[in-house]
């Protein structure tokens, strides 16, 4: 064997527990916060399968590589305990409704969150803008307010009425009721 090589071979050695140790991935932990489903419940039972199965197509194996965290609250007094937790052991939490993300970012300001069905995350203080969320969350609305004005059009035209009453939930800054 020349020098060469036994050298190359040496260092291949040497460097191949470092490799080794590279390839093995830490376990990542996704939290799922939610209000509107208890935890057996066969909607949330369907939705986190299909989230499972999303994940698993981006190389992500439930128990392998990540292991999804789910909480459901629905007093104030559980969502608070349950954002406590997820934030305690979780990467990244997906929150599902308003109260669900003001319950996560009154625990943390650091912890990633992404949020769905939330109306106005703008206006109840949750992102700075839709375009530039800054801060840690970001996700996606139900609808933009701007066709608030066509649901009334199209009611007008349904069913033409002298009053129409808005029904909304004061304590809630985004109004969305979950």
């Amino acid at each position: 064997m020349r020098r060469r090589e036994f050298i190359t071979l040496l260092g291949g050695a040497a460097a191949m527990p470092t490799v080794t140790a590279g390839a093995q991935e830490r376990m990542r932990r996704v939290g799922i916060l939610t209000t509107s489903f208890g935890v057996d419940d066969p909607e949330m039972q369907t939705r986190n399968s299909a989230f499972i199965l999303a994940l698993q197509e981006f190389g992500w194996a439930e128990g392998k590589n990540v292991r999804v965290e789910f909480r459901a609250g629905g007093k104030a007094s559980d969502l608070r305990k349950h954002a406590a937790e997820l934030v305690s052991l979780a990467d990244v939490v997906l929150a599902n409704g308003g109260q669900t993300v003001s319950a996560l970012q009154d625990v943390s300001r650091t912890v990633p969150i992404v949020f769905v069905s939330v109306p106005d995350p703008v206006g109840a203080g949750f992102v700075d803008s839709l375009a530039r969320p800054g801060g840690n969350a970001t996700g996606f609305t139900n609808f933009e307010y701007g066709i608030v004005a066509k649901w009334l059009e199209l009611l007008k035209e349904v069913a033409p009425a002298g009053q129409v009453a808005v029904l909304r939930d004061p304590s809630n800054a985004a109004g969305s009721g979950q």
